[in-house]
């Protein structure tokens, strides 16, 4: 990690008045209790990527956990297939969580993006007010002028026992600072409340909730909710889309299900379904 260097005002962590920085003592009050999932809450004014800390002190034996890392800037953030983006200080949320469900088979790990997912987009409905949607696998979007777009995204790396979940979420971020165009904010999207705080209270708290309903089914995601609950949150579900598959393959169908390993199930025009369970997914209409 590189901390900023304090003797430049531009570094301030007060340069922006409309961004303020995290509070981590209401942080660890709201979150960090006996029993709770959540065991340690840090914040980092700045770092490369808290997905590559946390799994680095979990390969050190330094996390537990329930750890959770958070950074006030990312300068190099991490999407799947190693996409990188950066956005300003402290105008998103961009943490990581440390979880060992070694009660559940291995087999099923591969559903703790959904679930994050389902947890980012009920904590964000209660503490922002605003609607949300999932993109298989792990993109979190929202409408900005009747226009679907991106506002965040789930990264899970394996990291020894356990599984390391990074999470980034576009809060405040203005119209003039999307690095593309279909990008989107919380803000954009009009929400009631862009207090960074209580918006993170609200997604662990989520997380929390669905990981122990998860665990203690076992990992099976139908006897836990967690199926039904995706699916209905899902706005890949009943569009026709293009899979861009490893090899340089694509298929189209429309996706009609996520089966029970978490893969999208695409109907295609040969009449045939077709799981998928690792590719980029492009909405194209609906079905």
């Amino acid at each position: 990690m590189t901390p900023r260097d304090a003797s430049d005002p531009s570094h301030s962590r007060w340069s922006d008045l409309e961004r303020p920085p995290l509070n981590i003592t209401a942080l660890r009050r709201g979150l960090v209790r006996e029993g709770g999932l959540w065991r340690q809450v840090d914040v980092v004014q700045r770092t490369g990527s808290t997905n590559s800390d946390l799994v680095a002190l979990a390969a050190e034996g330094k996390a537990d956990e329930g750890a959770v890392l958070v950074a006030e800037e990312q300068t190099a953030a991490r999407g799947r297939l190693d996409r990188q983006w950066t956005a300003p200080a402290r105008s998103g949320l961009f943490f990581s969580v440390l979880l060992r469900p070694t009660e559940v088979p291995v087999a099923r790990w591969g559903w703790l993006p959904l679930l994050t997912g389902v947890a980012v987009a009920t904590g964000l409905a209660r503490a922002a007010g605003v609607d949300t949607a999932l993109k298989w696998p792990n993109d979190l979007l929202v409408t900005v002028g009747g226009e679907e777009r991106k506002a965040g995204g789930i990264l899970a790396e394996r990291a020894g026992d356990g599984v390391v979940i990074g999470v980034g979420i576009n809060v405040t971020l203005r119209a003039q600072e999307l690095p593309v165009p279909r990008a989107g904010s919380l803000a954009l999207a009009g929400a009631v409340s862009t207090d960074r705080d209580p918006l993170l209270r609200g997604v662990l708290r989520a997380l929390e909730d669905w990981y122990g309903r998860w665990r203690s089914a076992g990992g099976d995601p139908a006897v836990s909710g967690l199926q039904e609950a995706y699916a209905a949150g899902c706005a890949t579900l009943g569009r026709v889309v293009r899979a861009e598959l490893p090899g340089e393959r694509s298929l189209v169908g429309e996706a009609v299900a996520v089966d029970g390993d978490g893969r999208l199930v695409l109907a295609t025009e040969a009449g045939v379904q077709e799981p998928v369970g690792a590719g980029d997914i492009v909405h194209l209409r609906l079905a």
